[in-house]
C-alpha cells in the first residue's frame, strides 16, 4: 500500500474494532446504544483533521464543517457515510486480514471453514490484481459498509488541512445512524445541515454511481387464528402458520428477488414468526417506478383480501411503512452534483456506470428532503456477510474523486 492507502486503512481498522450493529426490530433512536459512543469518538477525532463546529446531536448524528480556504462564492458540499453496520451477520470482534499485492488467484478467508474468494466466486477480483485486498476472517462481516466511507472522508479532511495550497470551498461531513435499517435519516435535519448538494460514500464496485434507487416500503401481515385440539379442529380451526404459508406461496414467482434484476421490482417475504394463535409475516416492497410500486402494494393487499374470504375464521391485517423513495427525479432537476461528479470521474480516468441501485441509501431520503445526494463507490464488495472484501486501491480512487470535486467546485 502507498502512504495514502495506509492512512485510510489505519483509520478503517480502528473504526471496525467498534461494534455498531443496528437493529431493525428496535424502536429506539438510534436502534442500538453502541452507535452513540462511536459517534462521540468520531466527534473527538474530527477537530484534529480540521473540522470545526463539530457536534453530536440528540439522535447520534455527527456533523462538522471543514471551512473554505478561498474567498470565492462556491457551493457548500456535504459528504455522508453511515456509522452503523448491518445485523444480517455478526458485526462484533472483527479481525481483518490484509492480502497485499493480490496475484489474481484464490484468497483464503478461513481455511478451517473452507472459506475462499476467487475470480470464480467474486468476479470483480479480476479488476484488482496488484491491489491490497482486505477481508474478515470468516466469523464476521468486514464492516467496510460503510466504515471505509468514514475513513475516506476523515482522511480527505486531513489531506486538505495538510495542503492549504489546494483551494476548496466549505465541506460539511455527516456520519449518520441506522442507515442499514432505513430509518435513521428520517431524523436528520437537512435544513440545519445547510449544504447545496452532497454525496454518500457508500457504494461498491469501482466506477458505480447510484443516481437512482428503489422506492421502498416494509410490509407486515398479521394473522390471528383460532386454535383448538387438532382432533376436533374440523370447521373451527384457523391455522395462522398455514395461512401465512398460503399467502407467501400465492405471490407471483416472477416478482421475487431471486427472479428479478435490473429495474424490476419485487416483494421479499423475509421473516415468519408465530404459532397456532397468531403469526406475522415481515417483508419489503421494492420497485424503481413509483406507479408500479404502488400497484405492487395494491396487488398484495388484494391477495390478503382474497385470503380473508378464504379463511373467514381468521383475522388478517396488512400494513405498509415507508422507508425511502427514488432520488432520480431530484438529481435530474438539480444537476450540479452529478455534473461535478461526472467531471471528476472523467478527470481521474475512471470508467463509470450510472446505476439504479437495487437497494437503499441515505442519499435517497436526503434527495427527497431537498438535498441532492448521489452515491459514489467506496470500494467494498459482497457486503452483509462473511465474504465481504475491500480493495484499498478502489478506496483511494474514491478519495481522489472527492478531492477533485472539491477542487473543481471553486473553479
Amino acid at each position: 500500500m502507498n502512504l495514502l492507502q495506509q492512512k485510510i486503512y489505519n483509520r478503517f481498522i480502528r473504526y471496525i474494532a467498534v461494534d455498531t450493529t443496528s437493529d431493525p426490530e428496535s424502536t429506539s433512536v438510534p436502534t442500538t446504544p453502541s452507535q452513540i459512543p462511536f459517534a462521540h469518538s468520531l466527534a473527538a477525532e474530527m477537530p484534529k483533521v480540521g473540522f470545526t463546529e463539530v457536534e453530536v446531536d440528540e439522535y447520534g448524528f455527527v456533523t462538522g464543517l471543514l471551512p473554505a480556504n478561498t474567498d470565492k462564492k462556491v457551493p457548500v458540499i456535504g459528504l455522508f457515510a453511515h456509522l452503523d453496520t448491518v445485523s444480517d451477520f455478526n458485526g462484533k470482534d472483527i479481525h481483518p486480514i490484509l492480502h497485499e499485492n493480490y496475484d489474481g488467484g484464490t484468497l483464503t478467508i478461513n481455511a478451517e471453514k473452507k472459506m475462499f474468494l476467487s475470480p470464480q466466486t467474486a468476479p470483480n477480483l479480476k479488476l484488482c490484481v496488484g491491489d491490497a485486498i482486505v477481508t474478515a476472517d470468516g466469523n464476521s462481516i468486514l464492516a467496510a459498509d460503510d466504515k471505509i466511507g468514514i475513513a475516506i472522508i476523515m482522511t480527505l479532511a486531513e489531506y486538505f488541512q495538510e495542503h492549504p495550497e489546494i483551494k476548496h470551498g466549505p465541506l460539511k461531513a455527516a456520519f449518520t445512524i441506522d442507515e442499514e435499517t432505513g430509518t435513521g435519516i428520517n431524523y436528520f435535519d437537512v435544513k440545519r445541515f445547510n449544504a447545496d448538494f452532497a454525496y454518500t460514500v457508500d457504494g461498491a464496485l469501482l466506477g458505480d454511481i447510484d443516481c437512482g434507487n428503489f422506492n421502498a416500503d416494509s410490509v407486515t401481515i398479521h394473522i390471528i387464528g383460532k386454535s383448538c385440539h387438532p382432533g376436533s379442529a374440523k370447521g373451527f380451526m384457523a391455522n395462522p402458520v398455514r395461512i401465512a404459508a398460503d399467502i407467501i406461496s400465492s405471490w407471483p414467482t416472477d416478482k421475487l428477488p431471486e427472479t428479478t434484476d435490473g429495474e424490476d421490482g419485487f416483494i421479499l417475504f423475509k421473516d415468519i414468526t408465530g404459532g397456532l394463535d397468531q403469526a406475522e409475516i415481515q417483508g419489503i416492497v421494492r420497485e424503481h417506478d413509483l406507479t408500479k410500486f404502488e400497484q405492487f402494494k395494491k396487488d398484495l393487499t388484494a391477495l390478503v383480501e382474497t385470503k380473508r374470504k378464504q379463511y373467514p375464521a381468521a383475522k388478517i391485517e396488512i400494513s405498509f411503512k415507508e422507508q425511502y423513495r427514488n432520488m432520480r427525479d431530484v438529481l435530474r432537476a438539480q444537476p450540479k452534483a452529478m455534473e461535478l461528479l461526472e467531471g471528476a470521474l472523467k478527470e481521474n480516468n475512471i470508467a463509470y456506470r450510472l446505476t439504479q441501485a437495487r437497494g437503499g441509501t441515505d442519499g435517497a431520503r436526503l434527495s427527497l428532503c431537498g438535498l441532492p445526494t448521489p452515491n459514489i463507490f467506496a470500494g467494498y464488495e459482497n457486503p452483509h456477510g462473511p465474504y465481504e472484501w475491500l480493495s484499498m486501491n478502489w478506496a483511494e480512487k474514491a478519495f481522489h474523486i472527492l478531492e477533485t470535486i472539491a477542487k473543481n467546485a471553486v473553479k
